[in-house]
């Protein structure tokens, strides 16, 4: 029977490397799919990123476009007037 010899420590690195990568990847999957959920479902929301990160609802605005027919930065910004000539109102 050939005696067992230790695996060396390079691949033992490797292989923690690789776990530790694979998990890190499915929790930022995970938080950018309940970003996307979040910003695709409530208005309220998009109009705080827009206030706080337009950057950031300028790339989904273009992504809903590049996919679909998306008319979501239409319907926010007449939403988004319609509610300001409101406060403007009272």
């Amino acid at each position: 029977m050939l005696p067992k010899t230790p695996k060396p420590a390079l691949w033992r690195f490797i292989k923690n490397s690789a776990k530790t990568l694979f998990v890190l990847e499915a929790v930022c999957f995970a938080a950018s799919y309940g970003l996307y959920y979040r910003m695709n479902t409530d208005q309220d929301f998009r109009r705080y990123i827009n206030e706080k990160y337009p950057y950031a609802l300028e790339y989904y605005y273009k992504i809903g476009e590049i996919v679909g027919d998306s008319k979501v930065r239409e319907v926010d910004a007449n939403y988004w007037a319609t509610t300001a000539e409101q406060f403007k109102k009272e």
